[in-house]
């Protein structure tokens, strides 16, 4: 389906808007995760929120779309929303029980990390140049000083918290780098709703093998834990998502590609600010050295090669997205 060109610039406000939604909505995910999984059980929590957000814009997108889903799209999404947002997000709403979202936040901050490292020993990518080696070692040293021993200074992050989140941004990496091959609906915002539609009922399964629905009681579901709830369905997942794929469109990779350090900042302002979270100096020490490492990878320019244009997901991550231009993290969206 033939697209007219446009025949003007947006403006300048309506970019601005979009960005905005992109660095705070994203920003602010990890706090609302921390909220909605007080009282409601993760897993669960995950699969309610997806299965809203993917009915709702599956029923929005789908009059608006040409072709319709085949078999292939509907497999190549449900292959790549396991692994994004039941492996990628699942674990990060699991670790948030354990995590504050800002330390949550920073180690989902060094996905880029993952990411070039994972395309580069198992997918074929492109070797990887001196600035990313040293971003990628200076990576590791913020996340060493941030889960390290008590001996470092100050308190370390728990440490099955701090592992699931990495853990959640290798499957993050894997789900995002399978998205670039794999067969999937041209519509990217369509994507987004067939990975939502396929992971929500998988996190169900796996809140009920692990007995979440046996602790989990309606009436004690906190009014704070329903707005999150309804924030991460409806402003993370849909109208940050909309934002994203328009900025795309829009404006350069290299801006959009910059809410990949920008989220952490906002989710530990948010975090201190209306969390109570403490930081100490160690942390900040960490936050500083994981934005250098980020902003070293995420700004090297690399030779493009041919691929697939690639889905938008959900979350981050993190709320939730594979990328569709630059690497970025959005696993709690």
């Amino acid at each position: 389906m033939h697209t007219p060109a446009r025949t003007q610039s947006p403006s300048v406000l309506a970019v601005a808007f979009a960005f905005a939604m992109v660095y705070v909505v994203w920003g602010s995910t990890y706090l609302a995760i921390r909220f909605a999984v007080e009282t409601i059980p993760p897993f669960l929590m995950a699969g309610g929120r997806f299965l809203i957000a993917g009915g709702l814009l599956y029923a929005v997108m789908r009059p608006r779309v040409a072709q319709r889903p085949t078999l292939a799209h509907w497999r190549s999404a449900a292959i790549a929303g396991c692994f994004l947002l039941v492996g990628a997000n699942g674990l990060v709403c699991w670790a948030e029980q354990h995590v504050s979202s800002s330390h949550a936040a920073l180690l989902v901050g060094t996905m880029p990390l993952w990411m070039v490292t994972l395309d580069w020993l198992f997918f074929g990518g492109p070797r990887q140049g001196k600035l990313v080696i040293v971003g990628l070692v200076i990576g590791l040293v913020g996340i060493y000083l941030l889960i390290g021993p008590s001996k470092l200074g100050g308190e370390p992050v728990n440490i099955p918290g701090a592992v699931a989140l990495l853990c959640a941004c290798v499957f993050w990496s894997i789900g995002s780098l399978y998205a670039r091959r794999a067969t999937l609906h041209p519509s990217s915002i369509m994507v987004t709703a067939m990975e939502m539609l396929a992971a929500g009922p998988v996190l169900l399964l796996l809140g009920t093998l692990t007995k979440e629905w046996t602790r989990f009681d309606l009436t004690a579901v906190t009014g704070k834990s329903w707005l999150a709830l309804g924030y991460l369905s409806v402003f993370g997942s849909i109208v940050a998502l909309s934002c994203y794929s328009w900025l795309l469109q829009v404006s350069t990779p290299a801006r959009v590609a910059t809410y990949a350090y920008v989220n952490p900042v906002i989710a530990v302002i948010l975090g201190v600010w209306l969390g109570n979270e403490k930081f100490e100096e160690r942390t900040w020490a960490a936050v500083a050295i994981i934005l250098v490492a980020v902003v070293l990878i995420t700004s090297t320019r690399q030779q493009p090669r041919p691929q697939r244009p690639q889905a938008a997901a959900d979350s981050d991550d993190p709320e939730c997205v594979p990328k569709l231009q630059p690497t970025a993290n959005v696993l709690a969206d």
